[in-house]
């Protein structure tokens, strides 16, 4: 068949524009394959950089009754402060819309040294980008991190980051139990250094995480577990969960001062089923795994689920599912060369939870725990139980309800680890 120039010239482009539209394909295919909730990396994300998380917290769809105040996020500034562990002189952020069903805008965001909450030092205030731009659209199941950001970071410092949104999903993920004040106020107030009449709130909203570019031999634990590592009981605004207390604890050894503390307790949290947020077993690649700089992980769960034991003969079912759950983690996580240390379930005789067949499950439970099945055993159990009763808190560490720890109770909890198990 002949052509003439002309036509072999039209039929050439076709050639190059169909080619062109298969890769294309291929590409999109390609891209929607990945997880929705994968975070969107920056190209300071590279193998030769060795980022390492320095603080952390559990995304988790927010309840009504935490939902932020009047005036609400909408076209208005939050101010949140989080303590960070290890320091570095660059870091980013990661911020996160996973459990939100709309758009969430960040018109801008910086960051700036506390001092006094909610003001903050003017000349440490830097502005976040996202891919070279200010603003960033997070997309409903959506995170991502910043670009690396040059800041001096000290280790167990106050940071204050100031998000001024635009658009807010009605669906709104954040963390619930921050144990930390947050302030709002309307419009365009990022440049606010004073942040006076602000709304107050105890709750975190959009942040996630903070990571530190880091020495090699840098590293961080993971805290995975419910309101007794989130920290019910301890007191607001002055990071004492045993979490913090074990972070204090490391920066002041020199064998230990580069390992982060990352604590990802949610209040009212279960292993398998039922409870706040989404399960231990369904958030673990996402909350645990996807840190970056992970070494350790401690997980202290299963109470919620034992006191959501409605019928004896449940008991030893229910705890053989926990079990079950935990050699789902301490696989998934030795697949990644991480250690994994268990933490036995606190006594909880007199508190609301409490009945015998409960109490039995508890005890199945830490039996595994104690048998050698983790790379070590955190017995918080034995270090919180009365003298004269076993199954029973100390009368002195606890929160009044025979449960959760006070705050004299997490300063036990957060000496009583053993730091050559992190060396």
């Amino acid at each position: 068949m002949l052509f003439n120039y002309s036509s072999h010239q039209i039929l050439v482009e076709m050639i190059k524009r169909y080619l062109k539209y298969v890769l294309l394909l291929q590409l999109f295919t390609l891209i929607i394959g990945c997880k929705a909730n994968q975070p969107l990396a920056n190209s300071s994300d590279t193998a030769t950089v060795n980022w390492v998380g320095s603080w952390a917290c559990a995304p988790m769809l927010v309840e009504p009754n935490n939902m932020p105040p009047v005036p609400g996020l909408a076209e208005n500034t939050l101010r949140q402060i989080i303590k960070v562990s290890i320091g570095g002189e660059h870091i980013r952020l990661r911020f996160s819309n996973v459990f939100s069903d709309q758009i969430t805008v960040l018109k801008k965001v910086s960051i700036a040294n506390v001092l006094e909450a909610p003001a903050i030092d003017k000349n440490t205030q830097k502005n976040l980008s996202f891919n070279g731009n200010q603003e960033i659209t997070l997309n409903p199941g959506q995170e991502v991190f910043s670009d690396k950001l040059n800041f001096q970071l000290k280790p167990g410092q106050l940071l204050a980051i100031t998000i001024y949104y635009g658009t807010s999903s009605q669906k709104t993920t954040g963390h619930p139990g921050s144990r930390t004040t947050s302030y709002i106020l309307q419009g365009d107030n990022l440049d606010n250094a004073a942040f006076s009449g602000a709304v107050k709130t105890d709750h975190w909203y959009s942040i996630t995480g903070l990571d530190v570019i880091a020495p090699k031999n840098a590293s961080n634990i993971v805290c995975l577990g419910n309101s007794i590592t989130d920290g019910r009981g301890s007191g607001t605004n002055r990071q004492n969960r045993w979490t913090d207390i074990l972070a204090a604890r490391l920066a002041v050894d020199k064998a230990t001062q580069n390992i982060g503390v990352l604590n990802l307790g949610i209040g009212g949290n279960c292993v398998v089923k039922g409870g706040l947020g989404p399960t231990a077993l369904d958030r673990f690649d996402r909350d645990v795994l996807s840190q970056k700089g992970i070494k350790w992980v401690v997980i202290l769960e299963g109470i919620n689920d034992i006191g959501g034991i409605k019928r004896p003969e449940d008991a030893p079912v229910k705890a053989q599912e926990i079990i079950d759950a935990y050699k789902i983690m301490i696989e998934k996580a030795h697949a990644k060369g991480i250690k994994v240390y268990g933490c036995t379930i606190l006594p909880f005789q007199k508190s609301f939870y409490d009945a015998s067949f409960k109490q039995e499950a508890r005890d199945i439970v830490n039996a595994w725990i104690r048998n050698n099945h983790f790379d070590a055993v955190i017995d918080f159990d034995k270090e919180m139980s009365s003298e004269t009763d076993s199954k029973t808190i100390l009368s002195n560490m606890h929160d009044g309800d025979f449960l959760h720890p006070n705050e004299l109770g997490y300063q036990r909890m957060g000496e009583a680890i053993d730091l050559n198990l992190l060396k």
